[in-house]
């Protein structure tokens, strides 16, 4: 007995070393992670997503626009994909779990049949029919000795993670959209504000142009430019119509509904509150984006499938067993003369595959090289945008402040040119000249607006759905993290607000 244990052993000590021979350790990843320390990016520990969602709109003060995020992050397919896909790995984890505990199953079978007079079965039996029955608990378990199915079960955690991860990435990317939209439909409609103003003014021109040809003063000329400037005005109006359209079709789409839902949904950017910035936004907030922490774990996911490929490589030890009762003739079946058991430990290595164990392992290898890159990417992409998001809105409050003096002068050129006109002093091409420069400048006003909102979504975005970091105890000797400034310096806090939609009208101006 102890001589077959020994020879037992020995086969099995056999067995592993001839796999340790083969198991591709030079077979290893070529990319390394970033050190994002040195973009003055936290590095990215894998870590579960918090799933609450803050509620970064409310701080506009925009009730509708709050509705609508909310109505979005409820019934946008593409959030219902999402939650799908999470629930989709959850399972494959708990798949995952099972597939490494002991499996234990009871059958129970009935047959009828006739014993051959030429087999195992002696007479009286054989020759004749007869029924036969089996009731038994069968068990398996795999012996995991070389961290197989531990690597499988972290790998499906890390899938999990990483949905999840991804599924919060579609609620921040929403949640922005939305709030785009919502703002690129108030631009729009503040927009055709603007022309229908202008073709008021117009119109009053006109009534000027009548009667001063009536009174020899003007001639035809002058009468067809400005009977001209009203179909141009309600062109340009007619064109933003169509756009607005189609923004409130999208809108309504990105929330879920039909496209025609929101086709008396009108918003004033004027009404809308521009929260201040942090002085400085810590560039450490990349490390919380959920689309950064989804890439980090399948960095983790694709190590782990690597330690997975490598346990191919050595023996698989499994242990079968039953144990249940088995007789022919049915009236025997629970008698104690029909119990039986077995126990069947097994140990299998392929010693030759044709190498599909290295080309496996190879093709993890690689998935690894590829989620690498594909993390590193993130963190770069993240970086840009939050660089890019910052600046623009340090460009945007310093061409507000000009744009400001801009549209000052602008309209008071314009409205010295319609008193000069009214006075015979100067022609109608002033006139016209003029009201250009102004509707220029008003309509980049709304333009400048919007466009502080839109890049604010937009950085708010690029830092993971917060402008705030999370709180969290000082250690000493850590040097704080770096940052970026979120305004000019040059710029003081009212200049660095929106500008209103239009300036107020000047005293001579027909509006």
């Amino acid at each position: 007995m102890q001589h077959a244990r020994l020879l037992t052993l020995a086969a099995l000590a056999t067995l592993v070393s001839l796999a340790g021979c083969s198991t591709g350790q030079d077979i290893q990843p070529r990319l390394k992670a970033l050190d994002t320390q040195a973009l003055g990016v936290q590095a990215a520990e894998p870590a579960p997503v918090v799933r609450d969602l803050t509620p970064w709109w409310e701080a506009h003060g925009d009730a509708r626009l709050s509705a609508l995020v909310q109505q979005a992050l409820a019934g946008n397919p593409n959030m219902q994909a999402a939650a799908a896909r999470l629930q989709r790995a959850a399972a494959q984890e708990r798949l995952t779990r099972g597939s490494d505990m002991p499996q234990l199953e009871a059958s129970a079978e009935l047959s009828r049949q006739r014993f051959t007079e030429n087999g195992l079965v002696p007479p009286p039996v054989a020759g004749t029919v007869r029924n036969t029955g089996t009731l038994q608990l069968a068990g398996s378990w795999e012996l995991d000795l070389f961290g197989k199915q531990r690597a499988e079960v972290q790998a499906s955690i890390g899938q999990t993670r990483a949905s999840e991860a991804d599924a919060q990435a579609a609620r921040v990317l929403l949640s922005s959209q939305v709030a785009r939209s919502y703002v690129a439909l108030g631009r729009l409609q503040a927009q055709a504000d603007v022309l229908q103003r202008t073709l008021a003014q117009r119109d009053d021109v006109l009534k000027l142009i009548r009667q001063r040809v009536q009174a020899g003063l003007d001639t035809s000329v002058e009468l067809r430019q400005g009977q001209g400037a009203l179909p141009d005005a309600r062109l340009q109006i007619e064109a933003l119509n169509e756009q607005i359209m189609l923004t409130r079709h999208a809108l309504a789409v990105l929330t879920g509904q039909a496209p025609n839902a929101l086709d008396t949904l009108d918003v004033k950017l004027d009404a809308m509150q521009q929260p201040a910035l942090p002085p400085a936004v810590p560039m450490d907030l990349l490390a919380r984006r959920a689309d950064v922490m989804a890439a980090r774990w399948r960095v983790e996911v694709s190590r782990y499938d690597i330690k997975a490929a490598r346990a191919l490589f050595y023996p698989n030890i499994d242990l079968v067993g039953y144990a249940g009762y088995n007789a022919i003739g049915l009236d025997r079946l629970l008698k104690p003369g029909s119990w039986q058991w077995g126990l069947m430990p097994a140990i299998h290595l392929p010693l030759f595959d044709g190498d599909r164990r290295l080309a496996n392992l190879q093709g993890r290898v690689a998935e690894e090289d590829v989620a690498v890159a594909n993390y590193n990417q993130t963190v770069l992409q993240a970086v840009q945008e939050t660089v890019d998001q910052l600046g623009s809105l340090q460009a945007i409050a310093r061409q507000q402040a000009e744009q400001r003096s801009a549209q000052g002068h602008t309209e008071a050129a314009y409205a010295l040119a319609t008193e000069r006109y009214r006075a015979g002093l100067g022609n109608y091409l002033n006139v016209l000249a003029a009201e250009t420069a102004v509707l220029n400048q008003r309509r980049q006003a709304v333009d400048l607006q919007a466009r502080t909102f839109d890049t604010q979504f937009s950085l708010v975005r690029a830092l993971g759905g917060s402008l705030q970091p999370a709180a969290k105890a000082p250690t000493a000797g850590t040097p704080p993290p770096a940052s970026i400034a979120a305004t000019p310096a040059s710029t003081s806090p009212s200049e660095a607000q929106a500008p209103s939609q239009t300036l107020p009208q000047k005293s001579g101006d027909p509006a």
